[in-house]
């Protein structure tokens, strides 16, 4: 089974950026949707962005203008570039498919915090 390793967090201040990648062992190409999920302290695990194998993107209100999620197929990874980062995006991220259908990774740990 495809295994997917988050990395690419870490600790940044208010209107900070910060790309996050997720690299998955095996072929992606399969999976028509991707998307990148979060999990904030004491609440479910959302998704904030996802991508079709076409390229076509979709976006929760929250992060939208903000957050820019793209695949590469060739390497099997798939990033979210988050720019203007708010404290509210502190959560512990993770790439899956949508919906998802592969054990979670570890995901990796975002903080915004001044």
């Amino acid at each position: 089974q495809v295994q997917l390793v988050e990395s690419g967090g870490g600790l940044v201040q208010p209107g900070g950026s910060l790309r996050l990648s997720c690299a998955a062992s095996g072929s992606i190409f399969r999976f028509v949707f991707m998307g990148w999920y979060r999990q904030a302290p004491g609440k479910e695990r959302e998704l904030v962005a996802r991508i079709i194998n076409g390229g076509t993107t979709t976006y929760a209100d929250s992060v939208k203008g903000r957050f820019t999620i793209s695949r590469d197929n060739a390497k099997n990874t798939v990033y979210l570039q988050m720019n203007s980062l708010k404290p509210e995006d502190t959560a512990v991220y993770y790439c899956n498919t949508d919906p998802p259908s592969v054990r979670w990774g570890q995901g990796t740990q975002v903080t915004v915090s001044s």
